[in-house]
C-alpha cells in the first residue's frame, strides 16, 4: 500500500469561505475516483509554532494508483484551489507497514475456547 500524506500550510490573507470550499472539493474526491481506498482530512488542533494548517491522508493499491489519482481532473482541480490557498505545501509517499506486524505476540489466554 502507498499511504500519501500532504501538509498544507495556508497564506495569511486566506479566505475562510475559500478554506471551507476546499475543504468540502477535498471531501468528494472518494466519490469519484475510485483509487482512493482511505482518504482522511482535517484542520490541524494543536496551533503550535511548528505545525502546518491542514493535513490530507490517503492510502493507494499501488504506485499506479497514486498516479491515476494524481492526473485525474478532479484532483487537478482541487490542487489548483490548493495552490492559490497556500503559502507552503509538503508532501510524502512511502510504502506502509502493517503496524500489527511490529507488535509482540498476544500472549495465550486463560479462557476457555468456544
Amino acid at each position: 500500500m502507498i499511504n500519501h500524506v500532504v501538509l498544507m500550510k495556508f497564506k495569511a490573507d486566506a479566505d475562510e469561505a475559500a478554506i471551507e470550499d476546499l475543504e468540502q472539493s477535498l471531501d468528494q474526491l472518494p466519490n469519484t475516483i475510485k483509487e482512493i481506498l482511505v482518504f482522511e482530512i482535517g484542520r490541524d488542533v494543536v496551533r503550535s509554532e511548528r505545525s502546518y494548517d491542514f493535513a490530507l491522508v490517503s492510502l493507494f493499491a499501488n504506485l499506479e494508483a497514486l498516479d491515476r489519482y494524481r492526473t485525474h481532473p478532479d484532483h487537478l482541480k482541487v490542487l489548483e484551489k490548493i495552490k492559490k490557498l497556500c503559502a507552503d505545501i509538503v508532501a510524502v509517499d512511502f510504502e506502509g507497514t502493517d503496524a500489527s506486524s511490529l507488535k509482540e505476540p498476544t500472549p495465550p489466554s486463560d479462557l476457555p475456547e468456544w
